[in-house]
């Protein structure tokens, strides 16, 4: 079996790399961090040019027509350079469009996420920081024409920049999705503390937010499965996000290694960092191997899909954190330094890990899969 990229694949992240390494330099990043917005306009215009805002959507909308193993890529590369774009709740919002939206919703919104004219997001957790679906508590009232929204969600990412979200809500025929506007009255943003300064993550609240019934999006009462297809996609992006923080670090480690001397040799000549590499390099490789096994099992509909998604996430989640944790261990003291770049990467890896559900969560729907 071939488990390589194809020469297409390696072409996508061959220039993935090129561009975020000339555009999103970590002197680029920090600087989008005092940004009110936290992300550079002229980037995402570059990111539509290249084909990434329409990677996995339908050609007919002005998409690629590729796969997740694709955006995995892409997001991987996204990850190694700790960039800051709304790029992935963007892409997963699309892709619920995509699967399940009517025509008339496709045909307004894919387009214009394609040429990077519109972003979005998923608010898919509510005040109870329970990721499950049953947990939701938004409601949504009957009106003459539609939909009111009544509730709060939390850390919803890049929602300050979202065009439109797509929220969760428990109407009286059961849970189903809305496509809510930005500028709909009675929605109201406010800054939830981050982790990561290269992330924004935005509480939501909405006071009789009303939507037409044609903002449903696929079938009312029946959002329970889209919601948890939605996390499971989400989580194997965000874990394709931290093998890339994680790959940086191991780079970083393994070349301070060989150049920083101690007792007159390199310190990457002592067992211990030596051996310290080798278990990141392992966990590193471990997380690839899980990251595109899930991405390749969603986009073929494997039988097992569902739990390869939560076994990467999970997986991932904590090999991540371990790596770019032991990276700042090899750095010694300079590792811990605010002007030194590790922080960034181990700050993602570790907001990441509660996104989309954290390894808990998983473990849970893993357990429950094979019971």
């Amino acid at each position: 079996m071939d488990f390589s990229f194809s020469s297409d694949q390696q072409l996508l992240r061959n220039a993935a790399r090129s561009f975020l390494d000339e555009h999103m330099t970590p002197a680029t990043a920090r600087t989008l961090w005092e940004d009110p917005r936290g992300e550079s306009e002229a980037i995402w215009k570059e990111m539509a040019q290249l084909g990434w805002l329409g990677l996995s959507l339908p050609e007919a909308h002005g998409g690629s027509g590729l796969g997740m193993v694709e955006t995995a890529i892409v997001l991987e590369e996204l990850g190694r350079t700790a960039c800051p774009a709304a790029y992935w709740p963007t892409m997963l919002a699309a892709t619920a469009i995509a699967e399940a939206g009517s025509d008339a919703q496709r045909h307004r919104w894919l387009p214009a996420v394609a040429s990077g004219e519109v972003r979005a997001s998923v608010a898919l957790l509510d005040a109870e920081l329970d990721w499950h679906p049953g947990a939701t508590a938004t409601r949504a009232e009957r009106t003459s024409d539609g939909y009111a929204l009544t509730g709060a969600k939390r850390y919803v990412p890049w929602a300050h920049v979202a065009n439109v979200l797509l929220v969760p809500a428990r109407a009286p025929e059961g849970l189903t999705m809305f496509l809510v506007e930005a500028a709909a009255p009675g929605l109201t943003l406010s800054s939830a503390p981050v982790m990561d300064p290269g992330m924004r993550w935005v509480d939501v609240t909405l006071d009789r937010v009303r939507v037409s019934a044609d903002a449903v999006v696929g079938r009312e009462g029946a959002a329970e499965a889209s919601m948890l297809a939605l996390i499971r996609r989400g989580a194997v992006g965000a874990a394709a996000e931290m093998l890339g923080a994680a790959r940086r670090c191991l780079d970083m480690a393994v070349a301070y290694a060989k150049v920083r001397e101690q007792f007159g040799q390199p310190i990457g000549s002592f067992q211990a960092i030596r051996h310290t590499c080798a278990d990141m390099y392992l966990d590193v490789e471990n997380s690839h191997s899980a990251v595109y096994y899930a991405a390749w099992a969603l986009d073929a509909r494997a039988d097992d899909h569902e739990v390869a998604a939560s076994v990467a996430k999970s997986y991932v989640g904590d090999a991540a954190r371990r790596v770019c944790g032991e990276a700042i261990q090899v750095h010694g003291g300079i590792g811990f330094t605010w002007e030194y770049d590790l922080h960034v990467y181990f700050k993602r890896a570790k907001a990441l890990e509660v996104m989309y559900g954290d390894g808990d969560f998983h473990r849970e729907l893993v357990l429950r899969a094979v019971s």
